[in-house]
């Protein structure tokens, strides 16, 4: 007598590639899992689900008709540029994934200096440029330690998945539409951060976006984005502290607020970001940063751990700050970056992002690389089947 075949479902976690949407990620696995064996068991028994809830209601409803694909969502999204872990449910998973919006994540960035974008970060369009030659280490360590350590009010970037008014900002930004309101300030806390590694002008290929924003976007930033006059000020002072890796921490004040949950920092399944002209460059350094991933299921790597790009332009330019930070639920780096340059009298973007950790996942211990599922299913499936058996281990045991 034959066992029932086991339907495989759970939680595991991908290493995202760079230049791909956290939606593209699930759509790729949906065409490698749904004809996988490994999943075989699932899609039958959702088929036969399905069937049996139509003949219950007489009449097949619409989503009946709908191919049957392996369920999967992400738990919080990472932008395209941006690499690193990225949760993914499979099947019941799914149920389980608010909860990691709602958990600490660890990231490395990398923020250049003299600019701001509409997007907050390399991909967008120039709003202003700043004096930058004065921007050095030390001021950057004092302000990050004054004004962006424990609890603090943040405000999301105009591109991100909040909704105003029953629709997301990102999608007033591609439509060239004014949002309603400005974007109010969030809770949320940094418990601890500091730069692994300073990047002078001339040691490194980050680089600012080359297209300017209209002179009506320019305007509107003024109103939403929140560009200062006078760039001089720093963002704000702190009574809570937070640990710094790699630096001394100092202690530093801001205003202090309850911490709540992200419930939006996830776009929606089926939903991708638009692609926009990257700029910079990810080169080599002794640095464990990220993994330099150009194009979907290619390139492969079996460490599970990448390296940042830095070498010499010939033309000294702005300088950039590697920085490390663990965060709590709703924290936008991007916001971060833009907020860090006004508060050290300049501007500042985004060139480079990874997730190093969210939740118990972590990049180089239980993280599976992106190509390895182009490797045919007798490679990648027991490998993910492990982990997801692993997962379910850890959840019945948990209190």
């Amino acid at each position: 007598m034959s066992s029932t075949p086991k339907i495989v479902e759970g939680v595991f976690a991908i290493n995202k590639p760079k230049s791909i949407s956290s939606a593209q990620v699930l759509r790729d696995l949906q065409r490698v899992f749904n004809p996988s064996q490994l999943f075989a068991p699932w899609m039958l028994a959702e088929k036969t689900r399905r069937d049996a809830e139509a003949s219950r209601q007489q009449q097949r409803r619409r989503k009946h008709k709908r191919e049957v694909q392996v369920k999967l969502g992400h738990g919080g999204t990472l932008d395209p540029m941006a690499t690193g872990v990225l949760i993914v449910g499979v099947g019941k998973g799914t149920k389980h994934l608010q909860g990691f919006l709602e958990c600490t994540k660890a990231y490395e960035a990398v923020v250049i200096f003299g600019a701001a974008t509409d997007t907050y970060d390399v991909l967008g369009r120039v709003l202003g440029k700043a004096p930058y030659a004065h921007v050095d280490r030390e001021g950057v360590e004092g302000a990050l330690q004054k004004g962006f350590c424990g609890q603090i009010m943040q405000r999301p970037p105009l591109y991100s998945a909040l909704r105003m008014d029953g629709k997301r900002l990102y999608e007033y930004a591609r439509e060239g539409k004014e949002i309603p309101r400005g974007i109010e300030e969030r809770p949320v806390e940094v418990k601890n951060i500091g730069i692994v590694a300073w990047l002078a002008g001339g040691t490194h290929e980050f680089t600012w976006p080359s297209q300017d924003a209209s002179s009506e976007e320019k305007r509107v930033a003024n109103d939403v984005l929140h560009l200062p006059h006078d760039q001089s000020a720093t963002k704000g002072t702190s009574s809570d502290s937070c640990s710094t890796p790699n630096v001394d921490a100092t202690a530093g004040i801001k205003r202090k607020r309850s911490i709540s949950p992200d419930p939006d920092n996830s776009v929606p399944d089926g939903l991708s970001a638009s692609k926009r002209q990257e700029t910079g460059s990810l080169v080599n350094s002794p640095i464990s940063v990220q993994p330099k991933i150009e194009s979907n299921l290619q390139q492969s790597r079996s460490d599970g751990v990448g390296t940042m790009d830095i070498s010499l332009p010939q033309e000294e330019g702005p300088p950039a700050a590697q920085i490390s930070m663990t965060v709590t639920s709703g924290f936008y780096v991007r916001s971060l970056c833009h907020d860090l340059g006004q508060a050290v009298g300049s501007l500042g973007i985004m060139a480079a992002l990874v997730r190093k950790r969210q939740g118990d996942f972590e990049l180089g211990r239980n993280v599976m690389e992106y190509d390895d599922f182009s490797k045919g299913e007798d490679l990648w499936a027991p490998k993910l089947q492990q982990m997801l058996n692993a997962w379910k281990d850890e959840q019945s045991t948990a209190p």
